[in-house]
C-alpha cells in the first residue's frame, strides 16, 4: 500500500483487492484511518449508491441531518461582495456582526444584497447582529430550467434593448437595464446550485448531472449573463443619444436585421447546449457571414449620420457582435 505524505496529513493511495468469500460474496476492505475518522465500528451501516457511471459511492453519514454550512463575517467596506460570495460558495447560515452596533447604512446594504440573491432571507437582527438564511432546496431547481428563464429573460432584453436604440426610445432602454437585475438573480442561483451539485454527488445523481456537465453549464450560465450585461450597454447608448433624433431608414433596417440574425444566433446556441444538437451548434457558426455583411453595411449608413450619432451607433453595433460572440462561444460547448 503507497503512502503519501501532504502536508500534515496522510493520505493513502485507496487500492484495494476484490475477495470472494466461499459462499460467492464479493468484497473489500475500507481504510482504518478513513473508518476510524468518520466513528465507525464493527456493525455500523453505512449506504452505497451507485451513479450512473457505475461508481459506488460509499456514505457513513447517510441518515445523519444535514450540518448547515455556516459563515461569519465582520461588518467592513466590502460586505456586500463577501455576502454574494459565501451565497455562491453555499453557506446556509451567514451571520453578520459588529464590534458595537450596525448603522442603517450597513442595514441598507445588507438588505439591498440579499434582494438580489434568491432564497436569501433575514432570520434574525438585532443591535449588533444580522443572520441570513438561505431557505432553498437545491434539489427543487434543476440548473437547466434556470438556465432557460435567464436565457429568456435575457433574450427579451436583447430584442428591446436594440430597438429601444434604433426608436431611440429611452423609456424601452430604461426598461432594458432593470431587467438586469433579474439577470443576475437567476446567475447567481444558478452558480450556487452547481456549486453544490459538485460537492454532493448525490445531488448530482438526482438531477442527472456529472462534474463535467456541472462545469459546461457554468460557463453556459457566465455567456448568458455576459449577452445580458451587453443589452444593458446598448440601452445605454440609447439613452446617449440626442433628443428628438431620428436614424436613418436605411441604418434602422440593418440594425433591426443584424438584431435578427445575432437572436437567432442565441435562440439556437442554447438550444444546441441543453439538446446536444451538433447541427445546431454548426448553423450558429454559420452565421458569422451574415453578422459580418450587416456590420460593414451599418458602418457605411452610420457614416452619413451626425457626428453625434455615429460613434454611438458602431458602439452599439460592436456590443450586438459581442453577443454573437457570446452566442458562438456557447454553441462550441456542444462536442
Amino acid at each position: 500500500m503507497h503512502v503519501v505524505k501532504t502536508g500534515k496529513r496522510l493520505e493513502t493511495d485507496l487500492l484495494r483487492k476484490v475477495q470472494r468469500t466461499p459462499t460467492g460474496t464479493f468484497f473489500v476492505c475500507l481504510p482504518r484511518a478513513w473508518s476510524q475518522e468518520h466513528g465507525l465500528q464493527k456493525g455500523s451501516i453505512v449506504a452505497l449508491d451507485e451513479t450512473s457511471d457505475g461508481k459506488l459511492l460509499i456514505d457513513p453519514k447517510r441518515n445523519d441531518e444535514p450540518v448547515p454550512k455556516v459563515s461569519s463575517l465582520t461588518v467592513g467596506p466590502y460586505l456586500s461582495r463577501e455576502i454574494v460570495g459565501h451565497y455562491l460558495l453555499g453557506s446556509d447560515i451567514i451571520r453578520i456582526e459588529a464590534k458595537e452596533r450596525i448603522d442603517f447604512d450597513v442595514r441598507n446594504v445588507v438588505k439591498r444584497t440579499v434582494a438580489s440573491l434568491v432564497g436569501l432571507e433575514i432570520v434574525e437582527e438585532n443591535v449588533s447582529q444580522i443572520v441570513l438564511q438561505c431557505l432553498l432546496e437545491p434539489s427543487s431547481f434543476p440548473p437547466e430550467k434556470i438556465l432557460r428563464r435567464n436565457y429568456t429573460i435575457v433574450a427579451g432584453m436583447h430584442r428591446d434593448a436594440v430597438s429601444s436604440f434604433v426608436e431611440a426610445d429611452p423609456a424601452l432602454a430604461k426598461s432594458v437595464i432593470a431587467r438586469d437585475d433579474e439577470n443576475n438573480r437567476l446567475y447567481f442561483l444558478l452558480v450556487r446550485i452547481l456549486r453544490t451539485i459538485i460537492q454532493n454527488p448525490r445531488l448530482g445523481e438526482k438531477l442527472g448531472l456529472t462534474t463535467i456537465e456541472c462545469l459546461d453549464y457554468r460557463l453556459a450560465a457566465s455567456l448568458v449573463e455576459s449577452m445580458g450585461d451587453a443589452c444593458v450597454q446598448v440601452a445605454s447608448k440609447t439613452l446617449e443619444l440626442p433628443r428628438d433624433l431620428r436614424l436613418s431608414e436605411a441604418l434602422r433596417k440593418l440594425m433591426l436585421e443584424l438584431q435578427a440574425v445575432c437572436y437567432d444566433a442565441h435562440e439556437q446556441a442554447l438550444k444546441s447546449f441543453v439538446n446536444k444538437e451538433v447541427a445546431c451548434a454548426e448553423n450558429v457558426r454559420q452565421l458569422r457571414g451574415k453578422v459580418e455583411v450587416l456590420s460593414d453595411g451599418i458602418e457605411a449608413a452610420a457614416k452619413e449620420q451626425s457626428l453625434e450619432v455615429l460613434p454611438l451607433a458602431l458602439a452599439a453595433t460592436a456590443l450586438v457582435r459581442q453577443i454573437f460572440e457570446h452566442s458562438v462561444d456557447l454553441a462550441d460547448l456542444v462536442a
